[in-house]
């Protein structure tokens, strides 16, 4: 997924501008978050706007998409003004710790593929190191953004790595927002190391659902019914 473009069945991404390009994280998210019919929704550093473009797809939302890299956001824009779904996306550059501050609106559903690289080696490209470590939009940060910005009844969806996904899961319940979904994700179905969590969280405890979704069989590149099922309204190959 490293092409300076990636069609998709009802949009296309250009990603040349990008830090992080198209990734199956990405579409994981935005296949996986069931709108239920928000009228709002926040994306939280959208980079190029895919998860945006996707949940713009599948619902009658007024979605509003930040991210705090400018490139990022003008590709952003770009791609929704050339998609079937401009009018329902607003891409704008900021910061999400700056628009708690000052956003007056509370929004249904929150969504965000996080940067979540705690400890581990930095890349040399700024651009690049900031959209894949936390050192600018902390995990405290987050969860504390979204308790301001989530309505009483709204939900608040995200991916992570296992690891950083137990590691938010327990600060996120000490503040008050609960796990009322979770997905874990394998490669293939040999290999029992999960590698992704997608979760989802409410203000209140409610009746708790998991699964398990395996992307490959045995062979690279044979994906499972359960990954095509769940992408097929976006890969054009499904």
């Amino acid at each position: 997924m490293a092409n300076d473009s990636f069609a998709f069945k009802q949009f296309t991404i250009k990603q040349n501008k990008c830090a992080m390009k198209v990734g199956t994280d990405a579409v994981l998210l935005g296949a996986w978050v069931i709108p239920n019919g928000s009228k709002t929704i926040l994306d939280i550093g959208t980079g190029t706007g895919i998860i945006a473009l996707m949940l713009a797809q599948k619902s009658d939302a007024k979605i509003l998409a930040i991210d705090i890299d400018k490139e990022s956001t003008e590709q952003a824009k770009n791609n929704v003004s050339e998609s079937l779904f401009n009018t329902k996306v607003d891409v704008v550059h900021s910061s999400f710790q700056e628009m708690t501050k000052t956003f007056p609106q509370k929004f249904n559903l929150i969504v965000t593929n996080p940067p979540y690289f705690i400890d581990s080696l930095k890349s040399l490209s700024d651009t690049r190191k900031y959209a894949r470590h936390n050192d600018l939009l902390s995990f405290d940060d987050l969860i504390d953004g979204v308790k301001k910005l989530l309505h009483d009844k709204g939900k608040f969806c995200l991916i992570l790595p296992k690891n950083e996904a137990l590691i938010f899961r327990e600060l996120a319940k000490q503040k008050g927002l609960y796990l009322s979904k979770l997905m874990r994700v394998r490669t293939k179905p040999t290999i029992e190391t999960e590698k992704r969590h997608l979760m989802q969280f409410e203000f209140r405890e409610t009746e708790f659902s998991e699964s398990t979704l395996i992307i490959e069989s045995e062979k690279h590149f044979d994906y499972t019914d359960d990954y095509k099922n769940l992408t097929k309204d976006y890969y054009l190959n499904f």
